[in-house]
């Protein structure tokens, strides 16, 4: 009986290492090329993202945000512990600039990715690896850093800054202003797949329980610019 299980046990342990060997880490991934904005009202203290991508569900992998901390979107090959990572450094006191240069000096694969950061205060800070495809850079200004790479050319982040600047209404109206802005300059040159937007207010969410007061995705449409604005209009007269 002992050595069944103990066979048991050791193929469980053969099975479980096989596992392990092969984490999403070590595998080859494409790169979340996309344009995004990142965001804050300072009437409220709303915190949001907007993003678009030629990639399936880019709504699962670019945005994070927590209300009175900041939002970051982390893009190119991204490392997606940005996301938590970030916010727990904005929450511990750090400015975003400050949260940015920890997470890039703790990264090995810094080169390859790209993360727009705007923390609970206003401030902006942003970084576009030397690996990241062309064109690939950002902008920023009050309130908001736009950042894309794989782009049509920087006229998408220059006009989706304008565009945000200029825009009345929510933050999510500002933002999704922005990524139709971007779009309307070629956006990201391999084309259209999916988009999201993320807005986070205090007790924002469905019966005050959360944060989430805008929380919507298209993972896979032709034109998800267009569909992701149709939701938000939906949303937003709810």
């Amino acid at each position: 009986m002992n050595s069944i299980w103990f066979g048991y046990f050791a193929t469980c342990a053969t099975v479980l290492s096989s596992i392990s060997c092969h984490s999403p880490k070590n595998q080859d991934v494409p790169p979340v090329a996309t344009f995004s904005i990142v965001g804050r009202n300072p009437a409220n203290g709303e915190l949001g993202i907007a993003v678009q991508s030629k990639f399936f569900a880019v709504g699962s992998v670019v945005p994070w945000a927590k209300a009175g901390v900041g939002a970051i979107a982390t893009q190119s090959w991204a490392n997606t512990t940005y996301g938590p990572k970030g916010l727990e450094l904005l929450e511990s006191g750090l400015t975003a600039q400050q949260a940015l240069d920890k997470l890039i000096a703790a990264d090995s694969g810094r080169s390859k990715r790209q993360v727009g950061i705007v923390d609970a205060k206003g401030g902006v800070a942003n970084y576009t690896g030397d690996e990241c495809q062309e064109w690939a850079g950002a902008v920023t200004g009050e309130n908001y850093t736009a950042q894309g790479n794989i782009l049509a050319g920087e006229a998408v982040v220059k006009a989706m800054g304008k565009a945000f600047e200029e825009a009345e209404g929510e933050l999510a109206e500002r933002l999704m202003a922005a990524l139709i802005a971007g779009q309307e300059k070629g956006g990201d040159r391999r084309g259209q797949q999916s988009a999201a937007i993320l807005v986070v207010r205090e007790n924002g969410g469905y019966g005050g329980f959360n944060d989430r007061y805008i929380n919507l995705r298209v993972d896979d449409h032709k034109r998800p610019i267009e569909e992701l604005h149709r939701l938000l209009t939906i949303r937003l007269g709810m």
